[in-house]
Formats: C-alpha cells, sequence, structure tokens
C-alpha cells in the first residue's frame, strides 16, 4: 500500500498545471520535497518568483489534488524559496 499510495500521489502532483507554462508543478521543478505519514501528506515547494501572484492558485490546487487522493486525510503545503527556482530545475 505504502507505494501504490506514493504513486497516486506523484500522479496527483503531475496533475497540477502551472497556467502560464501548460507545465505541471513537478515538471517545473517547483515540487521541492513530499513526505507521506499515514494518511497525511506534507508537500515542500516553491514559485517561480517570491511574488508570484498565481502563489495561492498553486498551492491551493497542490492541497486539492492531494485530498483527492484515496487514503490521504490531511494535505500540508509548506511554501519555501530557499533554495530560489531557476529554470535548471525544469524536466521539461
Amino acid at each position: 500500500m505504502p507505494e501504490t499510495l506514493r504513486r497516486a500521489v506523484s500522479v496527483a502532483l503531475e496533475s497540477v498545471m502551472d497556467p502560464e507554462t501548460g507545465l505541471s508543478l513537478p515538471a517545473m521543478g517547483l515540487i521541492y520535497d513530499t513526505q507521506i505519514r499515514g494518511a497525511e501528506v506534507e508537500v515542500t515547494m516553491t514559485t517561480t518568483t517570491r511574488g508570484c501572484p498565481l502563489t495561492g492558485l498553486l498551492s491551493t490546487g497542490v492541497e486539492h489534488a492531494l485530498l483527492s487522493v484515496p487514503g490521504i486525510r490531511t494535505a500540508r503545503v509548506n511554501l519555501t524559496w530557499d533554495p530560489p527556482w531557476d529554470v535548471s530545475r525544469m524536466r521539461a
């Protein structure tokens, strides 16, 4: 079950798109860490800039995607700008 849950969380994160680029947040390199503890998942993420006007939309999108995963009851999104994002983090 834990590996199945990890895959489901990964798929959920891939569904959250950056509206400006049309790429998923993981493809953009915006997801820094994902921790799953039982029915709780915690994601540490960033945005392309500290003043990104889409920060709220993106973090809410991540939270909703995670809560759509069967078995996840709590989702927490931590925003960080350390290390700062740059294009070398993109995998697309």
